[in-house]
């Protein structure tokens, strides 16, 4: 979920889509959300909330090209990790932090190109 300013200082809300990775106005959720009904709510940092992002889309969606290739190649590197029976290294930890802020991206921009309004790649290159 994303919670977004309106110019006109209102809030639009903003869920990611599991078929589809995209984004759904959910703004009926709002005071859910702010006032922590129902469960409970973090705030994350444009970099955690890119990770968080790319880590559920990367689980929940299939497909091919670039993303999903970048998507597998993490994969790969957990899968190498867990073979060998051992924790990911820092150099591997930040290469895929460094995929997932890319995929990001890309995703994002494929989605705003194709007229999602809640697409803002512009999240991950703050960060």
């Amino acid at each position: 979920m994303k919670i977004v300013e309106t110019p006109d200082g209102g809030a639009r809300v903003w869920r990611v889509a599991i078929d589809t990775g995209g984004w759904q106005e959910k703004n009926d959720i709002f005071v859910e959300i702010t006032l922590g009904v129902g469960g409970e709510v973090f705030r994350r940092s444009p970099e955690d909330f890119v990770q968080e992002v790319e880590r559920f889309r990367a689980h929940y969606l299939e497909g091919n090209g670039p993303v999903f290739a970048l998507y597998e190649t993490i994969q790969a590197v957990r899968d190498v990790a867990k073979a060998e029976d051992r924790h990911l290294t820092s150099k591997e930890r930040a290469l895929i932090r460094g995929i997932r802020q890319r995929t990001f991206v890309m995703f994002e921009e494929q989605l705003r190109a194709a007229g999602d309004p809640g697409a803002d790649p512009d999240i991950a290159r703050v960060v």
